[in-house]
């Protein structure tokens, strides 16, 4: 087995747990909802097609049962936010269901389009810097990307809880994730004054 069965088996399902929960509570008339699984149950489908088509080398990695139900149900957290929406019924205004919208569909461009443009450039020019389209001002485009659309989730939920949750997912598991990476570019020359030039992964602060 490899690690990105596991985390492909959780994104897939994401629709299917979703609409089990609205099918729990008999939400079929919030909006909120909807939307939610519209977003969370598209962005699984997603990533899975994604998985097939460019898939990333870091996901590969062999792993056992033990440590893959780790990562399933460690990303299983992320349905908080879904399970929030639905079990308090939760109905959120118009203005805030169009930037989640907006946010989201800022997030799946980036984290998408960056991560295809990083498997073409290492299929076309293997063992080469990245520093150019998405990678000239990020180092992680990508993670931007997805940190955009998780908060589009967190918002939908208006409770503190999906945010803690993603909190700690970027300071636990991204961020030394980036850091690692960091490490291993610094092998190519160029990498020092790539580093000053751009931001870890949000633009202008990190």
């Amino acid at each position: 087995m490899k690690q990105k069965h596991f985390i492909d088996l959780n994104k897939g399902i994401t629709f299917l747990v979703v609409l089990a929960l609205i099918a729990s509570y008999q939400r079929w008339e919030n909006v909120t909802a909807w939307i939610y699984l519209a977003l969370h149950g598209t962005y699984g489908v997603l990533w899975v097609l994604k998985s097939r088509i460019f898939p990333d080398k870091q996901w590969e990695q062999a792993t056992g049962w033990a440590y893959g139900l780790v990562i399933f149900f460690g990303l299983g957290l992320y349905w908080i936010a879904g399970w929030l929406v639905v079990a308090r019924d939760v109905h959120a205004p118009a203005w805030l269901l169009a930037v989640c919208i907006s946010v989201y569909t800022m997030g799946v461009f980036l984290h998408f389009s960056s991560d295809m443009q990083k498997f073409t450039a290492l299929q076309l020019r293997p063992g080469s810097l990245i520093t150019d389209g998405f990678f000239a001002r990020l180092r992680n485009p990508n993670y931007l990307g997805e940190l955009l659309i998780y908060s589009s989730f967190s918002a939908l939920a208006l409770h503190w809880l999906p945010w803690v949750n993603l909190l700690a997912w970027v300071l636990v598991i991204w961020v030394p994730n980036m850091r690692r990476k960091d490490r291993s570019l610094a092998r190519y020359a160029e990498f020092m004054s790539y580093q000053q030039r751009t931001k870890l992964f949000i633009p202008f602060v990190y």
